[in-house]
């Protein structure tokens, strides 16, 4: 098939988007290659698409278990044999997979990147029939991106057993210095970069300084009707905002990582068939979610990076229809976020603190934990130990950056069942136990494969399908567990802490404090960028961010705040002239100070003003001197 069938037959589309097709021949070509598209460009058919139209298995990197799940899901829906496997998971489903892969038809393998160098992993890695390793969020392997993650640095590892296997390296948003450092730790053998440019024509940028952020939001709701997200810093406002929303009759709901999944799906379900208008969130929700339509994105606190803000507010206007994404702040944000390198990098030995109160917590001793995972309840952590939770949070960032743990905050590991019985054997069980027969059937129309690999399964659903209670529906299941039919692992919806060193004494916990220090440094520079970008009243927003990220010939957009203003301030010919002639007459031969000509031009906007004024200067018709003096030559 060509790579248009293969289109087509699989994902339904008739053509490709800019760049896919390149991307996909790059790899096909033997290449290895960096891909960086904007949230929503359809990175993951640049190496689905290629894994199709070639013998053996792509091996898939991701850091997100629930798109892992979601990626799985979507392509079984489409008879494409994949797998994944996480952190969390029993060995016995990792061996069972593993042996699947190595021996069926298997298309993908979607692997965390801590899985890589578990012996496990390697045992099984020669006899895979890898063709591709794809590595998405690629950024996460720089440690001078915003999301580093240490485990990412073994993929390098990795080529040594795969050394002619071409690497897909994938990311939404890298500043130059990032995309270099992708390709440098990958061991790019040729430096193949596509860029799709950072231009978004239908989407306006604007900044707002605001007394009242919930006035502001609700006016400007009332102005752009469609969907709309709004990102907040913490759960506690989420709650908040959207509460004072509901107050005012927009209809809206909270989101957050501290909800359970059950609840969180429901809320997103809800957003994305517009049974909610407005959804008022942390980070944590947007990552996987296509809702083309979103008229809104509101930024009521500022990102801490732009890579961050441009992620989240490209959620809007996917549809190519004119959207608005709007960032709000007061002074004191600004301040806030100044201090913030402070917090999110603690000193070494408040980390150790924090190391020692979770082995205390966990109760783990000394030379044990690695492989291990643990539910880890942040807030039940933080009052039981005194330790506030962003000290707790940032050093477990730190711990997770060194290598030490990993916290799996927002995922949760879903429920799995794999029959462990045969066809035979299960018909005379369904003979003697005739009241689980319905739950056994429903299961086998339901999952496809589920007698060869543990499958991703709905409780809801399956009470859904049944017309039964949910919780008669989970009793079942544990029944048909216990009576060792099939392998049934519900689901964790707390947060997952992982283990991958053995625990150690508090002085013999450490850093390497000069790369620590590093990332502080970059932490600054990034926050210095951000707030640049709010405090601008002038350049293009879409250039700021285009070229942030290395696309210098991007336009200016004609449509964002600060364009807006400059188009306002655009300087007719007529104009030009009159303002020209004031300013020879009123100064002849003299030389004026810049605050007395302003005096005398009071009736002509400032801003015109000047510009005729820095027009002059470039033609060297007029100077301005060191003392601030004007002197017309």
């Amino acid at each position: 098939m060509t790579l248009s069938q293969i289109l087509k037959q699989y994902w339904g589309y008739n053509q490709f988007r800019p760049l896919q097709e390149d991307i996909i021949q790059s790899v096909l070509d033997g290449k290895d290659t960096l891909a960086l598209m904007p949230t929503g460009g359809g990175k993951s058919l640049c190496y689905q698409v290629p894994t199709m139209a070639m013998e053996g298995t792509c091996l898939v990197i991701s850091p997100l278990i629930a798109l892992m799940k979601d990626q799985v899901e979507g392509l079984r829906k489409k008879g494409i044999t994949a797998f994944a496997i996480y952190s969390g998971m029993k060995r016995k489903e990792v061996i069972n997979i593993l042996q699947l892969v190595t021996e069926s038809n298997c298309k993908f393998l979607y692997v965390s990147p801590e899985r890589l160098e578990t012996s496990l992993f390697k045992e099984y890695l020669p006899g895979m029939h890898i063709s591709l390793v794809a590595v998405d969020e690629a950024h996460c392997i720089s440690q001078w991106g915003y999301d580093f993650r240490p485990p990412y640095l073994r993929i390098a590892a990795l080529r040594e057993e795969l050394s002619d296997i071409p690497v897909l390296a994938l990311t939404a948003s890298a500043t130059p210095e990032v995309q270099q450092d992708i390709m440098d730790k990958l061991h790019f053998q040729q430096q193949q970069v596509f860029r799709q440019s950072f231009e978004r024509p239908n989407l306006s940028y604007s900044v707002f300084n605001v007394d009242s952020k919930i006035n502001k939001i609700s006016e400007i709701l009332g102005r752009i009707p469609g969907t709309g997200i709004i990102y907040c810093k913490s759960r506690k406002r989420t709650k908040e905002i959207s509460e004072l929303l509901q107050l005012q009759g927009i209809s809206s709901d909270y989101y957050h990582a501290g909800l359970k999944q059950e609840e969180r799906n429901k809320k997103q379900e809800a957003w994305i068939k517009n049974e909610i208008r407005v959804i008022v969130c942390t980070n944590a929700f947007g990552m996987g979610i296509d809702k083309p339509d979103v008229r809104t994105v509101i930024h009521a606190d500022i990102p801490d990076c732009l890579e961050n803000y441009y992620q989240e507010a490209g959620r809007a206007g996917r549809d190519g229809k004119h959207s608005f994404a709007v960032l709000l702040y007061a002074d004191k944000d600004l301040e806030e976020l100044n201090d913030l390198s402070a917090q999110r990098f603690p000193e070494l030995e408040k980390i150790r603190q924090v190391y020692l109160a979770i082995a205390n917590y966990l109760q783990l001793e000394a030379g044990t934990g690695e492989g291990s995972s643990f539910d880890f309840d942040l807030a039940d952590f933080g009052k039981k130990f005194g330790l506030d939770n962003f000290t707790t949070l940032y050093s477990l960032k730190t711990l997770e950056q060194e290598g030490w743990l990993t916290l799996n905050e927002q995922v949760f590991l879903p429920s799995t069942v794999q029959f462990t019985v045969t066809k035979e054997y299960l018909y005379r069980f369904e003979q003697d136990r005739p009241a689980l027969d319905p739950l056994i059937k429903t299961l086998l129309r339901s999952y496809e494969g589920i007698f060869d690999y543990p499958c991703f399964i709905s409780e809801l659903l399956l009470a859904q399908l049944m017309r039964k209670d949910l919780e008669e529906i989970k009793q079942q299941l544990q029944e048909l567990h216990r009576a060792g039919i099939i392998e049934y692992s519900p689901r964790k919806d707390s947060p997952q802490l992982y283990f991958q060193r053995n625990r150690v004494r508090g002085e013999q916990l450490t850093i390497n404090i000069n790369a620590y220090q590093q990332r502080k440094a970059i932490f600054e520079k990034r926050v210095a960028t951000m707030i640049s970008y709010v405090k601008e009243e002038a350049d293009c927003r879409s250039r700021m961010i285009g070229v942030y990220f290395g696309d210098n010939n991007i336009r200016t957009c004609g449509i964002c705040d600060n364009c807006l203003k400059q188009r306002k301030l655009t300087v007719s010919k007529e104009e030009f002239t009159v303002i020209h002639e004031r300013i020879r007459h009123i100064m002849q031969d003299d030389s004026l100070e810049v605050k007395e000509l302003f005096n005398q031009l009071q009736d002509i906007k400032k801003e015109k003003a000047w510009k005729v004024i820095e027009f002059l200067q470039a033609e060297n018709k007029l100077r301005i001197e060191k003392d601030g003096r004007i002197r017309l030559k």
